[in-house]
């Protein structure tokens, strides 16, 4: 993968946590804490992710996790939720940014490579990390295709809200929601990438 191949990044939040984010920008987890905010965040990986620190960077949580594709394991586990939750998407220019990290897979894996921003995408397996599902006849493959598709951006402390580009969701009544909430950015119905029927 190369930075021109690249369509922009993603980040999943609640809609409850837009007028926060439109104020202060995305927040790293040692941020965040210090405001309310709803979570969808997974407990045990939290846990994992607590105890992980970026070869010559900082604690984990020290950055905010951008995705390169939201419609991965996390957002599935969450498809319920779809109507409360939305994507976004984020500039890909951020990759430019001091101090960027991208992480091959899930970045508290055990297998996980990390590069710099722009200069090291050709880490990433594109093909995996932009496949519909991560389905395999091999379990070894499924399991290392799932962490795969969560490949990561690290950004140091917080994203500002300059970076964000417009914001997905999965239906027309989230569409309306978000639409009560933000002025300046395009809203758009992607129903697929939030593992919902049919295509926005």
């Amino acid at each position: 993968m190369t930075y021109d191949d690249l369509p922009g990044l993603h980040y999943i939040t609640p809609i409850e946590n837009l007028p926060s984010i439109l104020e202060h920008g995305i927040l790293s987890h040692a941020r965040v804490e210090e405001i309310d905010h709803e979570s969808v965040a997974d407990s045990e990986v939290q846990e994992r992710r607590a105890e992980k620190r970026v070869p010559e960077g900082r604690p984990l949580h020290e950055y905010v996790n951008l995705y390169f594709h939201a419609r991965n394991p996390m957002m599935y586990k969450r498809r319920g939720q779809h109507e409360d939750l939305c994507v976004l998407s984020v500039h890909k220019r951020i990759l430019k940014q001091e101090g960027v990290v991208i992480a091959d897979r899930n970045a508290s894996s055990k297998y996980v490579r990390f590069g710099r921003g722009a200069d090291d995408l050709e880490i990433l397996d594109d093909q995996w990390v932009y496949a519909r599902d991560w389905t395999h006849p091999s379990r070894i493959a499924y399991m290392e295709h799932r962490s795969v598709k969560c490949a990561e951006v690290l950004i140091p402390d917080h994203v500002a809200p300059t970076h964000m580009r417009r914001i997905f969701v999965s239906c027309e009544e989230s569409k309306e929601r978000v639409k009560g909430i933000v002025e300046d950015l395009e809203v758009k119905v992607h129903s697929d990438l939030f593992f919902q029927q049919g295509h926005g």
